[in-house]
């Protein structure tokens, strides 16, 4: 096993840990509690009468989630495709997919536009996931792998089930960024029933998705997490980043809680299946 794989495994623990004590008294929706008022001038955001609530009456997002989308394979509209060994067939194909980018479109800069195509072309040795790299936000998201999310009446932690990535989003006093990573610094606070998470820090090595759609890093990711009934997340993203976008946009989906009976994280240690391919050819003939 891998120092960083060891390090990743040994981070997840921790963090679950710590966070499980905090969460298992916030399961059960406090009663008699209205959620804090909006700040002035400020419309309210609107969740689910029935949702889980915590002792504070702010809405408990604490559970297992997943969407249904297929934003890994491309953010916006694309049609079926082949994939690129016919040895696969319809395995390694591309499925169709309604696109999740408001508007329909990327705002790229025309030489931005140019990089995202050739990423595309070498998307087999250029895709961060492809190498079992830390998939960054928002594509930790909506990989198609179960993520967990543990809150507690202080921070909130996420973990992800594809290559252990996780994170802890500070709910206090913003901090600053001291160096820029993978999964990046997350900063939350709430607006009415709706948990904003403003997401700096990013390496910008991180992808969109499969389709080469790339940040770098000066992007800014602004979260949007809204409960809108017990078992079902609204999710939003907006995306800032001025070197390659000519504007700001935002992608939007559901989120389903897993109900079904057991369902748990399981792990996804990717590090071993990408060794091959990255470092097979120093091997010694």
């Amino acid at each position: 096993m891998s120092n960083r794989l060891k390090v990743s495994i040994l981070v997840t623990i921790i963090l679950v840990s710590v966070c499980f004590a905090f969460a298992v008294f916030a399961q059960a929706p406090a009663r008699g509690q209205a959620p804090a008022a909006p700040a002035r001038g400020q419309a309210p955001a609107r969740a689910g009468a029935n949702v889980p609530r915590m002792p504070g009456g702010k809405p408990n997002l604490t559970g297992l989630w997943q969407t249904l989308s297929t934003a890994n394979w491309d953010l916006r509209d694309h049609g079926a495709l082949a994939g690129p060994f016919h040895q696969l067939g319809a395995v390694g194909a591309t499925p169709a997919g309604q696109g999740v980018v408001e508007g329909g479109d990327i705002p790229y800069k025309p030489e931005a536009a140019a990089k995202q195509r050739e990423n595309f072309k070498n998307r087999l040795t250029l895709d961060p996931e492809v190498k079992c790299f830390m998939p960054g936000i928002p594509r930790a998201t909506y990989m198609g792998f179960p993520f967990m999310i543990i809150q507690s009446q202080a921070d909130i932690a996420f973990a992800y089930e594809y290559a252990t990535a996780n994170r802890v989003v500070n709910m206090g006093k913003p901090k600053e960024v001291a160096v820029d990573t993978w999964m990046g610094t997350s900063n939350g606070r709430w607006e009415g029933d709706t948990l904003v998470i403003e997401v700096t820090g990013l390496n910008g090595m991180s992808w969109f998705d499969r389709a080469g759609n790339f940040m770098s890093e000066n992007v800014k990711v602004t979260e949007r997490y809204t409960l809108v009934d017990p078992n079902r997340i609204n999710y939003e993203a907006t995306i800032e980043d001025p070197t390659i976008f000519t504007r700001a946009w935002k992608i939007s989906m559901p989120l389903y809680r897993r109900m079904e009976r057991g369902a748990q994280l399981n792990e996804f240690k990717c590090v071993e299946f990408a060794e091959e391919l990255m470092y097979g050819h120093l091997r010694k003939k």
